[in-house]
């Protein structure tokens, strides 16, 4: 099935340039593994390249690369993600996130913590975009 009927809604509330990003990279990976669950790893982890998730849609990162372990992997396999946040970008760049997100208490978190924290911000904000 072709990326565009896939889309997912917090792509799909994203720039033009996220929904090309990810509709070339699940269509060419339903080419080579065809269709379900492995290609669309693989279409998020080529969008996590460029983009990061802030709240219900995605933005272009700073500075292209892969947002966490997984999406550095040439073929991501199932196992945890950060979701979207770019775990792997600085702490100042994750705190003035969590501000934008009003995450409470984040002056006081670790990195780790900030992405975790982000993480479940980006996830409610996603769920009351949905309703």
């Amino acid at each position: 099935m072709p990326g565009r009927e896939e889309l997912p809604s917090t792509i799909a509330r994203s720039s033009k340039k996220a929904q090309r990003t990810w509709i070339k990279a699940h269509d060419s990976a339903v080419q080579t593994y065809g269709e379900g669950q492995r290609s669309h790893r693989t279409a998020f982890a080529a969008l996590k390249h460029s983009f990061e998730k802030v709240g219900d849609h995605w933005e272009p990162k700073k500075e292209k690369g892969p947002s966490d372990a997984q999406a550095a992997r040439s073929t991501p396999k199932q196992g945890r993600t950060a979701g979207g946040v770019d775990a792997n970008a600085s702490k100042q760049h994750l705190y003035d996130l969590a501000k934008r997100l009003d995450v409470p208490g984040r002056s006081t978190m670790t990195k780790q913590q900030l992405v975790d924290a982000i993480g479940k911000a980006n996830n409610r904000k996603t769920a009351k975009a949905r309703s």
